[in-house]
């Protein structure tokens, strides 16, 4: 039986491995408290819609681990994935199976990174236009360092541990302080409102016709539905994303289908009276 002494070794290991050849656009480091939990950020590549992004996530790996995978999750909202819900990949530990021994950690982020950058779909993956993406990427900085807009100068009434909707970006704070100084040091020079994410106008500035200004590309497409950001104990999103046409429109659906049957009732009532007659 592999013991859990062998699983932090490996792990160790793995560590010393990743961080000096990072793979491209991946950075990963375990939880100073629990090696069995790690976090990483995929910088999103060129000629994708999450180009310059910063996608936040974790890898809790099993005490049995290289012989069993990790559960994976992103919680950054990307367009891509739910936030914090447990995704189904063949590196996951929702195919227990089919998960090599002879994988990494680097592995399973450059994986990661390839399925985020497909188009296939699986438990956890969410559907969203181009452009919405590019949307989340550019606000992805913020939404990490802030926890979404909960940030608080004060620091009153922020929850700990967990990632969750109100945290105020304080786990992003305490596993990537260097990242979480620079994602606050391009707010900054963007003029980025931390409560909303939007560029903050100077009044009185009337420059309304500059589409260069620091910040206009994170204006959400006009129309498109909001990227789900809000996230909650337990990995579940709170958003508009994967809500289904016929749910949206559900009473339109019910009044077209009683029209129908009305209509053919009818026809089949003066169809039979006429041969009776």
């Amino acid at each position: 039986m592999h013991c859990q002494r062998c699983s932090r070794m490996q792990l160790t290991r793995e560590y010393k491995s990743i961080s000096e050849n990072p793979p491209p656009y991946i950075v990963a480091h375990p939880s100073e408290s629990n090696i069995l939990e790690w976090h990483y950020i995929l910088t999103g590549p060129p000629s994708t819609p999450y180009h310059n992004g910063q996608y936040w996530g974790t890898l809790i790996f099993p005490p049995d681990y290289p012989f069993a995978p990790p559960a994976i999750r992103m919680h950054t909202p990307s367009g891509r994935f739910q936030p914090s819900t447990r995704l189904c990949l063949s590196i996951s530990d929702f195919h227990p199976k089919s998960f090599n021994p002879a994988w990494e950690v680097s592995t399973i982020l450059i994986g990661l990174l390839s399925f985020m950058t497909s188009e296939e779909m699986t438990t956890g993956s969410v559907g969203a236009t181009e452009a919405e993406r590019k949307w989340a990427a550019g606000r992805t900085r913020w939404w990490n360092s802030t926890g979404g807009g909960s940030w608080t100068e004060s620091g009153k009434g922020l929850q700990k541990g967990n990632v969750k909707a109100g945290d105020g970006g304080a786990k992003f704070r305490s596993e990537w302080p260097e990242l979480d100084k620079e994602n606050w040091k391009w707010m900054k020079e963007n003029k980025i409102d931390p409560m909303t994410g939007n560029p903050m106008v100077e009044s009185g500035s009337g420059n309304t016709g500059n589409t260069c200004a620091p910040g206009m590309a994170l204006r959400r497409p006009s129309g498109s539905q909001p990227i789900a950001g809000a996230v909650v104990e337990g990995g579940r999103a709170v958003g508009q994303e994967g809500r289904g046409w016929l749910r949206q429109n559900k009473l339109l659906v019910s009044g077209m289908l009683i029209f129908t049957y009305v209509l053919i009732a009818r026809l089949l009532g003066e169809g039979t009276g006429g041969k009776i007659s």
